[in-house]
């Protein structure tokens, strides 16, 4: 058993006008204005060097635990930002791509740490960034498709210059031994956060719709959690709770929190109920 199942159960996408309105628009435009003023400067700055500056995106990243609902604040907030006329590209791209394949994690004996830092190909991933920070007009990011619960053979998503680029993943402000870092490439980092209780029964939840949803389907990875009764899949959810996703983000995910530059904190009901903002 490796990295716990996701998917996009339909609790996690009901969002309340009111708190779009409150939270997400407010945002929005706070993003909008880093953004403009992030490409006043580099057209400035090419102006007094003389030199050409290619069009780069604005890369905004999303951290923070599995089923803290980081997918769903990913697509609103593309969704509302695209609306913006100064950028109306906006692309989204999670890590869930750069993991490495599951005959790679086997070998390396790690297939129960995926989601862990070493489960991924960070190398690959700060390629990526890194081509399309320098002006490339276009990079390719591996597809991991939740029903085979593996990276797709041949199967990519290309990017080609968007004004703005959300990276939404556990550990994007993961920092280590490295020279290089993902959130080096980062504009803004956003950091979605609740109490580890609320976040586990969250994932209670999720793991018990998958079984009447995604584990019914016979390619899924996890189809054999589609016969488990619901006692059974309460038990095997905080299991995988306990033994990997908790683990990850007391270890992990959670030590990189200081790192954003915003903070989101959720309530037991999944709305938003306090926004930091770090001094930029």
């Amino acid at each position: 058993m490796g990295r716990a199942p996701r998917g996009n159960p339909a609790h996690l996408d009901r969002i309340d006008l009111d708190e779009v309105t409150a939270i997400y628009l407010p945002l929005t435009r706070l993003l909008n204005l880093y953004v403009a003023a992030t490409q006043s400067l580099h057209k400035v700055s090419a102006a007094f060097l003389g030199t050409y500056a290619p069009k780069v995106p604005y890369v905004i990243g999303v951290a923070g635990s599995v089923a803290v609902g980081k997918s769903t604040f990913a697509r609103i907030l593309q969704a509302i930002l695209s609306r913006w006329p100064d950028h109306p590209q906006v692309d989204l791209v999670t890590t869930d791509g750069f993991l490495h394949p599951n005959r790679v994690l086997e070998e390396r004996g790690i297939m129960n740490r995926k989601g862990f830092p070493e489960s991924y190909d960070t190398r690959r991933l700060i390629e990526f960034l890194r081509e399309l920070k320098s002006g490339a007009k276009q990079a390719s990011a591996p597809v991991y498709s939740h029903v085979s619960y593996d990276i797709v053979p041949g199967d990519e998503v290309i990017v080609c210059q968007p004004d703005i680029l959300i990276l939404e993943g556990l550990n994007v402000l993961q920092v280590g031994d490295a020279d290089e870092f993902v959130s080096d490439y980062f504009d803004f980092s956003i950091f979605i956060d609740a109490d580890e209780a609320h976040i586990e029964e969250w994932y209670v939840q999720r793991f018990l719709k998958l079984c009447e949803t995604v584990f019914q389907d016979p390619n899924s990875f996890f189809q054999h959690y589609a016969q488990l009764t619901h006692d059974e899949a309460v038990d095997t959810a905080r299991f995988i709770w306990r033994e990997i996703n908790g683990k990850n983000l007391r270890e992990n995910i959670e030590p990189t929190k200081p790192r954003a530059s915003l903070l989101l904190r959720k309530g037991a009901d999944h709305r938003v109920t306090n926004v930091s903002l770090r001094r930029l």
